[in-house]
C-alpha cells in the first residue's frame, strides 16, 4: 500500500485513527525473517527481483528454512533497507505506535539499530509522528543457522543493551506455569502459578515433596527477578538464602537476568503460540480444582506480569479464560479453534480435539478433560475472571511505583522481604519503597504487593515495615474480588 495516496491507505489510516480515538494504540507484527516461497514461485517477490540475494543461502546454495519457511538474508544491505523503509512507511504514513518483530533473533543488532535510528529521526513537525515514542520489541530466541552469533551479532535476549528494544521473557513465563510450552514432555509440570508443592496434581514428573519445594523455590526466584525487570545486576535473597544477582541465577543453563533496563524485557505468560493460559492450567492444576480457584489462579498468573516493572503483554482474550480447546499451535486451525466470544457468554473450551498437526500425539490425554463439563467455564466464571483481570490493569494505572522506568530506581526501591530458604511456599512479597532515594511518587511513600499462589490464606511479618500503614489501592478496595477486599 502507498502511504501517499490510494483508497486502501485512507481506509487503514482511518482505522488507526478510530482506534486512537478510543484510547487504543496499534502495534504491527513484522515478519521480515522469512518469506512463504523463494525462487521463481508465483508468490516469490524478493528472490525474483534479485535471484539469490535476498534469501539466506547455505553452503550448498539452498535457501535456509530454520524459521519454518524461506529465510531472508537481512544481513545484506538492501534486505536491511527493506526493513527500515517498510517500518518508516508504516510509522509515517499510517501512524502506528509500535512494532513486534517475529523471530527477531534471526535479525542482527545492526538491523534493529538501523530501524531504531530511522524511527528516532521522525518528528511531529516534519513527519506527523514522534518516532522516539514508537516501541520496538520481538522474539529474541537463539536458534537456526544464525545461532550463537554464527553470522552476525544477533538481536537476541541480552544483546540489545542500551537500544530500548524489548525481548519476550521466557524465564518468568516458564516459572509461572511450570516446564516450558516448547517442551512436549512438561505437559503436567507445575510452577509457581499452577500449584507446584502447594497444590500438587499428583503427577510423578513433579518429583517428591522435597523436590517440589526446591523447584518452587527456584521458580519463585525467577518470578521475583521478572517482577524487578529481569535485570542482570538486580540482587536479592534467593531461595538458597544467598544474595544473588540476576545474571547469576540459572535458567536451563543460561543466565536468567539479561536486561540492563526494564524496557528491554516483555513479561508474559501466554501468547498466540502454544496453549492459552487457561488451557495450560487445565493440564497442570489438579483435576479436582474448583472453577472458582481456576479463575483465581488465572488472575494470579496474570498479576505476575501486570504488576511487574517491565512492559506487560497479554494474549487476546486471556482475561476471558480464552481456550483453543488445548490446541498448542493454532496458526492453521481456522476460526473454530481460534474464535473468541467477546461477549463472555460461552467458553470455547471443549470445542473438540484440536487439529492433528502438533496435537495428535496428545489426543489421548486431551480427550478426558475436553469431555469434562466441570472444566468448561460458565458465563459467570468468565465474568469473574474478566473483572479481576481488569482490576489488575487499574492497579497498574493507579500505582506509578509499579512503573519506575529505570534500572537505577528499581535497584534502589524494589526488594523482596521475607525471602530466602524459610519463605512461605507460593508466596511473594514485593516492596517498592519510595522513602529510599529520591521521591518519585508524591502521593505514596511506598507500595507492597503480595502474591499468594497457595490455596490457603497466609500471614506474613515484615519487620522493616513496623510503624508504616498500608491500605488496598482503590481499584482493589472497590474491585470485584470479595476475598481481596478482606486483606489487611
Amino acid at each position: 500500500m502507498n502511504p501517499e495516496g490510494g483508497a486502501r491507505t485512507a481506509e487503514f489510516r482511518s482505522m488507526v485513527g478510530a482506534l486512537h480515538g478510543m484510547g487504543l494504540q496499534v502495534v504491527l507484527d513484522q515478519v521480515f525473517n522469512h518469506t512463504t516461497t523463494s525462487g521463481q514461485a508465483d508468490s516469490s517477490v524478493l528472490d525474483r527481483v534479485v535471484p539469490g540475494y535476498y534469501q539466506r543461502l547455505n553452503a550448498a546454495g539452498a535457501v535456509e528454512t530454520s524459521t519454518c519457511c524461506q529465510n531472508v538474508a537481512t544481513e545484506h544491505l538492501m534486505a536491511q533497507k527493506v526493513m527500515v523503509d517498510s517500518v518508516v512507511t508504516w510509522a509515517r504514513g499510517y501512524r502506528v505506535d509500535g512494532f513486534r518483530f517475529d523471530l527477531m533473533g534471526h535479525h542482527s543488532v545492526e538491523n534493529m539499530q538501523a530501524v531504531r535510528k530511522a524511527l528516532d529521526a521522525l518528528t511531529l513537525e516534519d513527519d506527523g509522528v514522534d518516532g522516539k515514542s514508537i516501541y520496538l520489541y520481538g522474539e529474541g530466541w537463539n536458534f537456526g543457522e544464525v545461532a550463537d552469533n554464527a553470522l552476525f551479532e544477533q538481536a537476541t535476549q541480552g544483546q540489545l543493551s542500551g537500544t530500548g528494544i524489548g525481548t519476550f521473557n521466557d524465564r518468568l513465563r516458564d516459572a509461572v506455569h511450570g516446564g516450558s510450552p516448547v517442551d512436549g514432555g512438561s505437559t503436567f509440570v507445575q510452577g509457581f502459578g499452577t500449584g507446584l508443592a502447594t497444590d500438587p496434581n499428583g503427577d510423578p514428573i513433579n518429583g517428591s515433596a522435597a523436590q517440589q519445594l526446591a523447584t518452587l523455590g527456584h521458580d519463585t526466584d525467577l518470578v521475583k527477578l521478572g517482577l524487578a525487570g529481569n535485570l542482570r545486576d538486580f540482587a536479592f535473597t534467593t531461595s538458597d538464602g544467598k544474595k544473588t544477582a540476576g545474571k547469576d541465577i540459572d535458567y536451563n543453563g543460561q543466565l536468567a537476568g539479561y536486561a540492563d533496563q526494564p524496557d528491554e524485557v516483555i513479561n508474559y505468560v501466554d501468547a498466540h503460540d502454544n496453549e492459552t493460559l487457561y488451557d495450560l492450567s487445565v493440564f497442570k492444576l489438579p483435576v479436582s480444582t474448583s472453577m472458582a480457584d481456576r479463575v483465581r489462579m488465572n488472575t494470579v498468573e496474570l498479576a505476575t506480569v501486570t504488576l511487574s516493572q517491565s512492559p506487560s503483554f497479554w494474549q487476546a482474550g486471556t482475561e476471558l479464560l480464552r481456550s483453543k480447546s488445548l490446541d498448542r499451535n493454532s496458526f492453521n486451525s481456522g476460526d473454530w479453534f481460534n474464535r473468541i466470544d467477546w461477549t463472555g457468554k460461552e467458553s470455547t473450551f471443549g470445542s473438540g480435539l484440536p487439529m492433528a498437526a502438533d496435537n495428535q500425539g496428545k489426543w489421548d490425554i486431551m480427550a478426558p478433560p475436553l469431555q469434562n463439563p466441570a472444566l468448561k467455564p460458565k458465563a459467570s466464571d468468565i465474568a469473574a475472571a474478566e473483572a479481576s483481570a481488569l482490576d489488575l490493569l487499574r492497579v497498574r494505572s493507579e500505582v506509578g511505583l509499579l512503573r519506575l522506568g529505570s534500572a537505577d530506581l528499581i535497584r534502589r526501591k524494589v526488594s523482596f522481604p521475607d525471602g530466602g530458604a524459610d519463605a512461605a511456599p507460593g508466596v511473594i512479597l514485593m516492596q517498592i519503597d519510595d522513602l529510599a532515594g529520591k521521591d518519585v511518587d508524591p502521593e505514596l511513600d511506598g507500595a507492597l504487593v503480595v502474591f499468594n499462589a497457595s490455596p490457603n490464606p497466609v500471614t506474613q511479618t515484615v519487620t522493616g515495615l513496623a510503624g508504616r500503614d498500608f491500605a488496598l489501592t482503590p481499584a482493589q478496595a472497590k474491585g470485584s474480588d470479595a476475598v481481596v477486599k478482606t486483606t489487611t
